[in-house]
Formats: structure tokens, C-alpha cells, sequence
């Protein structure tokens, strides 16, 4: 029975992720629909009830626990929890078009996820399908407790160094879990870069490495949707910002950590990590497609050709490798505030922009900022009149003059628009929520 039952959450598993990818209309879901029903049907010839746990970050069925498959399973266990559900119970009687609503309900985004989900269940006729905390009876409704990001971003964050590593070692990649991964990072961190942003500070993975990859790629995606580009457009954007510096992995962390000053030839080393990327990624274009290959290979080439790899004939990069570049610049000196040297925000868009028309394309540039601001939603700043605040929305009209909520003093608190341009109403400078802004932190 074990083994049938981790095959049945497996194929459940499966059906959830094509779901996310392709939708619950897709022929592909159709197919793998019929597989898993005709494989739980099975099941519940034999039980009544088939009941499936959620304990911390492991599934369960009885007293089995499928350690393994949980580890699989993490950004779904993740979803599981934001959604309250530790119990889900599958009835004898249960008919196919209940299984597809009830894993149409699972890929729904936050926004659109439902509070109520028994009233959800009842109203999309699903019967045969109960979730509950455990200990509760299946009756009892489910109360909605939000994931945080912290969550999201940790499984994340594992998931996709577990890809990495996969190419890395030149085995064969899931396509359909990167995508996946891909999709539910989208739904829970898109949009959100200064929420895990303060995360990379306290990760136990290398800053240069997995956390700057996943970064850049959340960074991108986000780019890529408010440029307009489709749903389908962002994923493969996302996917070849995830691997633009697999190259530099493969550079000996001796060299990229190294405190002096590096050699010539360690140098030329560290820039021959973009050819290595490419030349790695492109065994993997049938599977990935060409654009990761070729944003590895242009992504330090700049937008007035002037980087490296040096080519023997001029051509642009890619508009891809440039808002890569973009990201991938931006995040490298965000992640500068958890260290030594503090590069706040007025500073960075200060030093990019200098750099417009020479590294980054003068459009892009600009459209960048115009999405994050000068200070990205969440940063903790000091306005003019001594006030601490915290930036709640970007203003595109005018980059320099957001709203913001203000924190201290407390007689004081309120939402203010900095566009109305009243005294006092300017940012001064930021605060480094690693040093001097920690004390506000809470406040937010």
C-alpha cells in the first residue's frame, strides 16, 4: 500500500505542477488527470477514506512518513500551510471532475485563493474532498494562515540551487519542475524584492552564488511583466536569469574570494566564466531553450560593447542579456549593505545611471527605476523634517517622491505622498536595515 500511495502522490504532484504551467484546460492536464484518477479510484476500492498529512515539512499517510518525496515537495507543502490545510481527505464516490476542481482550487494564486475554502468546495460542488487542520474533524472549516516570505523564499531558494547543481554535475533537468518552481516563485515573490532581500543576509548559502542567482531571476521576471511580456515570456526570463552566472560557479571560490588584488591571469579566469556558462547551457537547449545560453554569454558584454567576452564583430546583446544585466548589477549592490561597505539606494541608482548608454541600455535603464524607485518599496528612509518612514509605493511620474508611511514619531503615524511636495516632505537619506534601520524594523 506505501509504495501505491507515494505513486498516487507523485502523479498528484505531478497534475499540481501542470496545472501551474499549462492550466486545468491543457490537454497535458487531461492526460495526467485521467492517470491520477484512475490510480486514487484504486485506492479507494480498498479504503473508504484515503487521508493524507501535512506535518511540518513532511507529507504523511498513517504512520508512514515519504521523507523523500517531501524534500520534492517543499514549495507545495509551503502553499499547503499558507492555506491552513494539514488534512486533506479523499472519499470513496469521488469523481473525476471533483479531483480536477479540487487541484484547480491548489493552483490558484494568493490573490485569488479563497478564505473561505469549505463555502469554496460547496459552491464548485467538490464533495468527496475535505482539508482540515489536523486533529479536526473533516467538517470543521480551514482558517486561511498566510505563509511569509521567509518560507517561500527558503524553499525557493533550495529548490533552485538543486537545479543548479543538476547542471553543474551535467545530468538530465526536469524541465516541467523548473518551471514549476519558476511559476510558484512568480505567485509569492514576484514583485516583493525588498521582503527577501533583507533575507540574504541571514542565508546560509554564498551571497555570489544560489541567493544572487535566485535574486536576479525574481528581479528579472518582474521586469519582464511590468514591460508587458507574456506569462509564458517572464517564465523563460526568469529561467535564464536563474543560471547567467552558473559559469562563475565553476570558478574556484579561491579566486572569487580571494582579498587581494586578483592576477592578470586570475582575472582573464573570472571573465572566461560567461563562455563557460554558454558552452555549458547549450547541451541543455532542448530542454531550456537558447535564451539562458545565450544571456550567459552576453550578460557582461554591455550595451556600448566595451565588456567581455571581446567579440571579433560588433552586435548588440540580446535585450534579454541587457535587462539581465540590469538585475543582475543592481541586486550585486544591494547585497553590499549586509557588508562593510554600506551602498544605499540614492547610491546605487546614483552609480548606474552613470553608466547609462555605456553598460546599460538608456531605456531599460530608465524603466527600471521608474518600477523599483530610488528607494524600493519597504526601505526605511528619514524625511526632511526628521521623521523615520518607511517607502509603501513607487511614484513612476516622479521617482524621487513616493509615498510613504511615516513610523516615528508615533503621534505622527500616517500615510504620506511625497509628490504633494509640502515642507518637509522629501527624503533625506536611507537607513541600513542590518545597522542603523534595525530598530525600526519591528514598526513596520
Amino acid at each position: 500500500m506505501r509504495e501505491r500511495i507515494e505513486c498516487f502522490l507523485k502523479d498528484l504532484l505531478s497534475l499540481f505542477q501542470i496545472a501551474k504551467i499549462y492550466t486545468t484546460a491543457h490537454p497535458k492536464f487531461m492526460e495526467f488527470l485521467d492517470k491520477n484518477y484512475a490510480s486514487l479510484v484504486a485506492l479507494l476500492d480498498e479504503k473508504e477514506e484515503l487521508v493524507i498529512g501535512v506535518v511540518g515539512d513532511e507529507l504523511i499517510f498513517e504512520k508512514e512518513i515519504f521523507f523523500e518525496l517531501s524534500k520534492k515537495a517543499k514549495l507545495i507543502i509551503s502553499l499547503f500551510k499558507e492555506r491552513g490545510i494539514e488534512k486533506i481527505i479523499f472519499h470513496r464516490g469521488l469523481s473525476r471532475d471533483e479531483l480536477a476542481k479540487f487541484v484547480e482550487y491548489l493552483a490558484l494564486t494568493r490573490d485569488k485563493a479563497p478564505k473561505d475554502v469549505q463555502e469554496y468546495f460547496s459552491v464548485q460542488g467538490i464533495r468527496n474532498v475535505l482539508v482540515s487542520k489536523l486533529g479536526l474533524s473533516s467538517s470543521e472549516a480551514v482558517a486561511v494562515q498566510p505563509t511569509g516570505y521567509q518560507d517561500y523564499y527558503d524553499n525557493s531558494l533550495e529548490r533552485t540551487s538543486q537545479f543548479v547543481d543538476v547542471l553543474l554535475d551535467n545530468k538530465e533537468v526536469d524541465g516541467v519542475g523548473l518551471k514549476f518552481t519558476m511559476m510558484m516563485v512568480v505567485d509569492n515573490l514576484v514583485g516583493n524584492y525588498e521582503e527577501f532581500a533583507k533575507l540574504a543576509g541571514i542565508k546560509k548559502y554564498d551571497v555570489s552564488t544560489f541567493t544572487h542567482l535566485l535574486n536576479v531571476s525574481i528581479l528579472s521576471m518582474n521586469f519582464a511583466a511590468m514591460l508587458g511580456l507574456s506569462k509564458d515570456d517572464m517564465l523563460d526570463v526568469g529561467i535564464a536569469a536563474l543560471f547567467h552566472d552558473i559559469g562563475k560557479i565553476y570558478i574556484s571560490k579561491r579566486i572569487i574570494t580571494k582579498p587581494d588584488k586578483l592576477s592578470s591571469e586570475e582575472f582573464l579566469t573570472i571573465q572566461s566564466h560567461t563562455i563557460q556558462g554558454a558552452e555549458m547551457l547549450l547541451q541543455y537547449v532542448d530542454t531550456l531553450g537558447m535564451l539562458p545560453a545565450v544571456v550567459a554569454f552576453e550578460h557582461h558584454l554591455r550595451y556600448d560593447m566595451k565588456g567581455y567576452p571581446k567579440l571579433s564583430f560588433k552586435q548588440k546583446p540580446h535585450i534579454i542579456s541587457l535587462l539581465v544585466s540590469i538585475c543582475d548589477v543592481y541586486d550585486a549592490l544591494m547585497q553590499r549593505r549586509t557588508y562593510k561597505r554600506d551602498y544605499p539606494p540614492r547610491m546605487i541608482y546614483d552609480l548606474m545611471m552613470r553608466e547609462s548608454a555605456g553598460a546599460f541600455d538608456p531605456f531599460l535603464l530608465e524603466k527600471f527605476f521608474k518600477i523599483m524607485g530610488v528607494w524600493p518599496r519597504g526601505t526605511i528612509v528619514v524625511l526632511e523634517d526628521g521623521y523615520i518612514a518607511v517607502v509603501r509605493e513607487e511614484n513612476a511620474e516622479d521617482i524621487f517622491f513616493p509615498t510613504v508611511e511615516v513610523l516615528v514619531p508615533s503621534e505622527k503615524k500616517g500615510i504620506l505622498n511625497l509628490s504633494e511636495k509640502k515642507p518637509g516632505y522629501k527624503i533625506e537619506r536611507s537607513l541600513n536595515p542590518f545597522l542603523e534601520g534595525k530598530e525600526y524594523l519591528s514598526l513596520i
